[in-house]
C-alpha cells in the first residue's frame, strides 16, 4: 500500500474535529435569513422601489455573508500603515492598506455606490436618488459584515450633503462632480475632522485657526481624532481670525488632500491610531500648516452646519447598532441551534432561551426604529414640517440606545459561543471590540441623552412629533387589544411626562439618560406592536412588544417569583423560526 492509499485510509475512520465546534453564518446569504428585516421592507418602501431594489438587497446579502466577510476578516488583521515621506524626504505622507480593504471599498464605492446612492440616479438601475428607507437599508446590510469602512461611507455621503446644501456654486462645481462619481480612479471621497485635544464634545474649545487668503482660507491647528484620515477632501471647523470665542465664532470649511495643480495640501498625518475596534480603517492626527481650505456657507453659522453632519452620522451609527446586533443574533442561533451539551441541543435549555431572547430583542427594537427614523427622513425631505420634528429627536434615541444595547448583545452573542467565541479566529470577538465605538463617535451617551432631554424635548419640543406618530400607530392597530394598547399608551405617556419634567429642571438633569431611555422603549413598543397588525408582517414583533413593556418599561420585585408561561410561549413561538399567525400573538399578549 502507498503512502498515499495510508492517507487516505487514515482520513476515511478518523472522525471530523470539527463535528463538535458550532458552525457560524459564513456562507449564509442575510438577507434571507432575516425576515424580520424583509417584512418591514415592503411595509416602508413603496411596492415600485421595493420592487426595483429587492434583487439588489439579495445581493448584499449574498456578498454580506460571502464575500465581504472574507474581506473583512483579512482586513481587520492588516491595519492600515502611515508612509510619512516618500524615498526622496518629500511628506507626501500616504497610507497603505491591505488588498482586501481595497476590495471592500471597490464594493461600496464603485459596485453599490453607498457615497451617491442619496444624492443622483443612475445607481443600482435608480433614475432618482434612493429614499433614506432603502439608503440605511443597504447599509444595515453591508455593517453585518463590515463595520470599519461604513465610516468612510457615511462621511463622503454626508460630506456630499453639506456641500450640495451650503457651498457657493463655485464650490459646488469643483468639488461634487469628483465626489458624485461613479469612477473609482476619479472619486472624492469624504469625512470630516472635528475632534481637537482642547475641545472634543466641548466643541467651543476648538483652537484651529483660519486666515484669509485672497480667494481660499489658510488653516493651522492639530485635530486630535481624524477617521479616514486621507480622504480627498475634509470638511472641519476652524475660527477665523477676530472671531469671537465660543461656538459663535467657528466657520465651515472644506480641506483638499491635493490643490488644483496636483501638490499635496500642507497639511499631515502625525500617527494613526492604535484603536480597540475599526481596525480596518484608518483614523489619525492631522497638524495644519496653513493648509488652502474653502469656506463652506454662512461663516457665522459654522457649527449649526456641521451638526447636519453630525446628526445624519448619528443616525447611520444607531443604523450600524442595529446591524451589528442582528450579525450577533444570527451568529448566536447558529451557534445554539447546532451545539449539543448534556445530550441536548444548548438551544433548548430555558437559561439559554431566555439569553437568546435577550439579544433579539434590542436587537428587533433598532430595527424598527430605524425605520421610523428614515421613513420620516424621507416625508422630511419632502417638505413635511412634523417630520422634520420627528427625525430631530428620533436620531439621537436611536443613536443613544441602539448603540448602548450593542455592546451587552455583542457580550451575551460571544457568551452563547462560548470559549471559541473570545478567539479571533471567530467574528464575536470584532463584534466586541467594534461595538465599543457606537458610545463614543457622533457624541457620548451623556451628550445624546442631554441632546434629547434639553434640546429636542426642553427647546425644540419635538417629542409632540412623536407623540402623534404613536397615537396614529396605536389607532390604526386595529387587531391589538385594547388591554394591551392602554398599557402601550399609558407607559408612552409616563415616559414623555418624565421627559417633560427633566427637560423643565423639575427633575436632576442626572436622570436625562433614564428619561432618554424610556422615551426609545415606550417607542419602539408601540411600533413593534402596530407592524406586528399589518398584513405580511410577521406577528413576531407583537410579541417581541410585550417583551419590551414588561422588561423596559414595567416595575417589578427582583425577588418575587415570575408567573412567566407566557413568556415560555412566547419564547417558543419567536425561536420556532417560523412565521407567527396574528391570532397567536395576540392570545399569548393576553395571557
Amino acid at each position: 500500500m502507498s503512502a498515499h492509499d495510508v492517507r487516505g485510509a487514515d482520513a476515511a475512520v478518523t472522525p471530523d474535529p470539527a463535528r463538535h465546534i458550532s458552525p457560524d453564518c459564513a456562507g449564509l446569504n442575510f438577507y434571507d435569513l432575516d425576515r424580520g428585516f424583509r417584512d418591514l421592507l415592503r411595509l416602508y418602501l413603496s411596492e415600485a422601489d421595493h420592487r426595483q431594489l429587492e434583487p439588489h438587497f439579495r445581493r448584499l446579502g449574498e456578498l454580506a455573508g460571502g464575500r465581504l466577510d472574507r474581506l473583512s476578516r483579512i482586513a481587520d488583521k492588516h491595519a492600515p500603515v502611515l508612509n510619512p515621506r516618500d524615498a526622496y524626504g518629500r511628506d507626501e505622507d500616504w497610507i497603505d492598506y491591505h488588498p482586501a480593504y481595497r476590495d471592500m471599498e471597490a464594493i461600496a464605492f464603485g459596485d453599490f455606490q453607498f457615497h451617491a446612492m442619496s444624492h443622483r440616479g443612475g445607481v443600482l438601475g435608480m433614475d432618482r436618488p434612493l429614499p433614506a428607507v432603502a439608503k440605511y437599508a443597504f447599509q444595515y446590510l453591508f455593517v453585518q459584515s463590515e463595520f470599519g469602512l461604513m465610516c468612510p461611507i457615511s462621511v463622503s455621503d454626508t460630506s456630499t450633503h453639506l456641500i450640495r446644501k451650503f457651498a457657493s456654486d463655485e464650490l459646488k462645481d469643483y468639488l461634487l462632480p469628483k465626489m458624485l462619481s461613479a469612477d473609482m480612479a476619479t472619486l472624492w471621497k469624504g469625512t470630516q475632522f472635528m475632534t481637537e485635544r482642547a475641545g472634543g464634545s466641548d466643541v467651543g474649545a476648538i483652537e484651529t485657526i483660519a486666515r484669509r487668503d485672497g480667494d481660499v482660507w489658510r488653516l493651522s491647528g492639530d485635530k486630535w481624532f481624524c477617521s479616514h484620515a486621507d480622504a480627498d477632501v475634509a470638511l472641519m471647523l476652524a475660527r477665523p481670525e477676530g472671531a469671537p470665542s465660543g461656538t459663535r465664532g467657528l466657520a465651515l470649511f472644506a480641506l483638499p488632500r491635493r490643490l488644483k495643480d496636483g501638490r499635496r495640501n500642507t497639511y499631515r498625518i502625525v500617527r494613526l491610531k492604535d484603536k480597540l475596534g475599526t481596525r480596518s480603517m484608518a483614523s489619525g492626527e492631522i497638524r495644519l500648516d496653513n493648509a488652502v481650505a474653502y469656506l463652506v456657507g454662512d461663516p457665522t453659522q459654522g457649527l449649526k452646519q456641521m451638526m447636519e453632519q453630525v446628526n445624519l452620522s448619528r443616525l447611520s451609527h444607531g443604523v450600524r447598532a442595529a446591524a451589528m446586533m442582528r450579525r450577533c443574533v444570527n451568529e448566536a442561533m447558529a451557534s445554539a441551534g447546532a451545539r449539543v451539551a448534556f445530550g441536548r441541543k444548548v438551544i433548548e435549555f430555558p437559561l439559554l432561551r431566555r439569553q437568546l431572547m435577550k439579544l433579539i430583542v434590542p436587537s428587533e427594537q433598532a430595527l424598527s426604529m430605524m425605520m421610523v427614523a428614515a421613513s420620516a427622513m424621507d416625508r422630511a425631505n419632502a417638505g413635511s414640517d412634523e417630520a422634520k420634528d420627528l427625525v430631530r429627536i428620533l436620531t439621537p434615541l436611536l443613536k443613544y440606545r441602539a448603540c448602548r444595547d450593542n455592546i451587552p448583545v455583542a457580550t451575551g452573542a460571544m457568551e452563547t459561543r462560548g470559549g471559541n467565541g473570545y478567539i479571533e479566529e471567530w467574528v464575536q470577538a470584532r463584534l466586541v471590540r467594534d461595538a465599543h465605538v457606537g458610545v463614543l463617535w457622533e457624541g457620548t451617551s451623556n451628550i445624546n441623552a442631554l441632546d434629547i432631554i434639553t434640546r429636542a424635548v426642553g427647546k425644540s419640543a419635538a417629542h409632540r412629533a412623536l407623540a402623534a406618530a404613536m397615537e396614529r400607530r396605536l389607532s390604526e392597530a386595529k387587531d391589538l387589544p385594547e388591554p394591551f394598547a392602554r398599557r402601550l399608551r399609558t407607559a408612552f405617556d409616563r415616559a414623555v411626562a418624565f421627559a417633560e419634567r427633566v427637560a423643565d429642571d423639575r427633575v436632576p438633569e442626572h436622570s436625562a439618560r433614564l428619561a432618554a431611555s424610556a422615551l426609545y422603549h415606550a417607542a419602539s413598543a408601540i411600533v413593534l406592536a402596530w407592524e406586528g397588525c399589518q398584513a405580511d408582517v410577521d406577528a413576531k414583533r407583537l410579541l417581541l412588544s410585550r417583551f419590551v413593556l414588561e422588561h423596559r418599561l414595567t416595575a417589578k420585585d427582583p425577588l418575587a417569583p415570575a408567573d412567566d408561561a407566557w413568556e415560555r410561549d412566547a419564547i417558543a413561538l419567536v425561536l420556532a423560526g417560523e412565521p407567527v399567525p396574528l391570532d397567536r400573538a395576540v392570545a399569548c399578549l393576553t395571557a
